[in-house]
């Protein structure tokens, strides 16, 4: 994650207005949500008066900010990250990874990975595994530019114009909750240069669109129709825990199921 970090220390004041600006709050919605005085929130703002990190944790959470966002907030007061100064013991880290498999695992024989938030692959079950391959995925460790890129995933995907501008709205969706994620930004721009990108996020919309987008696809002349869900860690105060997700694909009719159950075995 590459995160606006080097910040100087003055950088707070400006950050605090910019993102009270965002959320549409005077500051005195701010103070009040914050247990603090209006007049303190001016001062921290213009500079006048510096935060203590107890003060900046209440602004974060009043401005209901990111974790990696409010990282961001506590370097630009000229305190550490608090991702990275987080106690995590092992057994917290095993039982994460230990669920996210399980999760997977319990998924068969569907589709099911693990991902960050700008969809960078971090596991997959044998089921996803083996669904791209014969979908035509090429492995890329993104899965957005394996999907947005020209070839055979991409021409199996017979909705691809639909799928390409959902999912590129919930890319952009994700970078406008993190002004300061330069990962983000470029990946925007980067699948927006792949051929055909732009005219797809172009596209007017279906005057009245279907409630759940499915993804359609075609395998060796089957019509295979699945749509997503889309599990985050709840509650996490830790921005790589913030990252989390867990994608996993479902079959939107029989045809579909039959298909998947007669794929694997």
């Amino acid at each position: 994650m590459t995160l606006l970090m080097n910040r100087p220390q003055d950088a707070f004041g400006p950050l605090l207005k910019s993102w009270r600006n965002r959320r549409h709050v005077s500051q005195l919605d701010l103070a009040m949500d914050a247990g603090m005085s209006q007049r303190h929130i001016s001062f921290l703002e213009t500079g006048r008066s510096s935060p203590s990190r107890y003060a900046v944790r209440q602004i974060c959470e009043a401005l209901e900010m990111p974790a990696a966002e409010q990282d961001v907030m506590l370097v630009s007061a000229g305190f550490a990250p608090r991702s990275s100064t987080a106690s995590w013991s092992a057994d917290v880290r095993a039982a994460v990874d230990i669920s996210i498999d399980h999760v997977l695992a319990g998924h068969e024989p569907y589709p099911a990975v693990s991902i960050d938030r700008i969809w960078n692959l971090q596991k997959a079950n044998e089921g996803a595994l083996a669904f791209f391959a014969v979908a035509g995925g090429t492995g890329q460790p993104n899965l957005l530019r394996d999907v947005f890129s020209p070839g055979r995933l991409r021409n199996n995907i017979r909705n691809w114009s639909e799928v390409t501008r959902a999912l590129f709205r919930l890319l952009d969706l994700e970078v406008a909750r993190r002004p300061h994620d330069e990962d983000g930004k470029n990946l925007l721009e980067d699948l927006k240069s792949l051929p055909g990108v732009a005219d797809a996020i172009a596209e007017r919309p279906q005057e009245h669109p279907a409630p759940v987008l499915s993804i359609e696809f075609l395998i060796d002349g089957t019509e295979l129709k699945l749509f997503s869900l889309i599990a985050t860690v709840g509650m996490s105060m830790d921005a790589n825990l913030d990252d989390l997700r867990i994608e996993t694909l479902l079959p939107a009719n029989e045809q579909t199921r039959q298909w998947f159950a007669s794929f694997r075995s």
